[in-house]
């Protein structure tokens, strides 16, 4: 594999086969075997399982919030997370299902006019999302049977852990429209005749929420919620979780001058938007994979600093501004 990849003068033909690239690092970063939470969150999620609770994250973004997730469904044993990203469009319902109203209308329309069987059922026009998967699959499959699409699998009852991710993104009436079905874990089905399936309690699905702060949570909302807000992490901590989740931990003196400065790009408080913790792991990796064989590249090859700006600073007003750190911190 030889880097770098793309270059300022485009070869006179292009490659007789693609480029070998590296694999996306990711997968890498997210391992949840590999998440260390701090002592705080710690004492927080276990209260909110204590309690029975959704579990509200706040903090910067690239802090981890996400994280805590998979780490505590991995932790747990309970497979799989359930995920449901929040957008600016979400409504309650779509936390629970989603209904092929438009495909259910065409369906039987091209059944009248003797274009098709309408051989699926209502039941079937309905995909169940995150929370309403989860409060499914803690009920015997007996039970909903009735209320299962074609293709859904469930064979025995289960927990889940479910995260709504960045809910702060969704319109402001959308917590205050959920907070009896994520109290009491249940919801409704119009389409099938206003069913409703609730969770059963011993089974109950284990929420986590995440926002970034963009606009406050109704009080209502929040008082449902056990909350915490994830500190950047020290330096002690931020050597941890490198090492944690980089397959190579870096050499001493190169750990410390990159260290030296992402936190010299943080504390200078003036970039609008500071490095995370997941910018500097890219960063890291970044640096290691151009230079292998290199002990310490911001030492041998002070340029790569420069080079790899664009993985730690990411809005336009700051590129001068960290230059100029950069130069102070020489």
């Amino acid at each position: 594999m030889n880097f770098p990849f793309y270059t300022e003068e485009p070869p006179k033909s292009s490659p007789t086969k693609p480029v070998e690239l590296p694999q996306s690092r990711q997968k890498n970063q997210t391992r949840p075997e590999a998440y260390l939470p701090d002592e705080g969150l710690v004492k927080a999620v276990n209260v909110a399982l204590l309690l029975g609770q959704p579990l509200l994250l706040t903090g910067e973004p690239g802090t981890g919030k996400t994280q805590l997730a998979y780490s505590l469904a991995y932790q747990l044993g309970l497979g799989e997370l359930l995920k449901f990203e929040t957008k600016s469009t979400s409504t309650a319902r779509d936390l629970f299902y989603i209904y092929d109203a438009l495909g259910r209308f065409h369906a039987a329309q091209a059944a009248k006019l003797g274009e098709t069987d309408i051989r699926k059922r209502s039941v079937d026009y309905l995909t169940y999302n995150a929370l309403g998967k989860a409060i499914i699959r803690t009920n015997p499959p007996e039970t909903v049977k009735d209320y299962l699409p074609a293709g859904f699998s469930h064979t025995e009852p289960r927990r889940s852990v479910v995260l709504i991710d960045e809910i702060d993104k969704a319109p402001s009436d959308f917590p205050n429209d959920i907070l009896n079905e994520i109290e009491n874990l249940y919801f409704r089905i119009p389409e099938l005749g206003n069913v409703e399936i609730k969770a059963t309690e011993n089974l109950a699905p284990i929420l986590v929420l995440t926002s970034n702060s963009e606009k406050p949570l109704p009080e209502a909302f929040l008082r449902r919620c056990i909350y915490y807000n994830l500190p950047f992490p020290e330096k002690e901590r931020l050597e941890k979780i490198i090492e944690a989740r980089l397959d190579t931990f870096p050499n001493n003196d190169f750990l410390n001058k990159a260290l030296e400065i992402f936190l010299q790009l943080r504390q200078e408080g003036r970039l609008r938007k500071k490095p995370s913790t997941a910018e500097l792991l890219n960063w890291l990796m970044v640096l290691r994979d151009m230079y292998p064989n290199v002990d310490n590249p911001i030492a041998t090859h002070p340029e790569c600093v420069l080079d790899t700006l664009s993985s730690l600073v990411k809005m336009k007003e700051d590129i001068d501004k960290a230059k100029d750190i950069l130069i102070a911190t020489k």
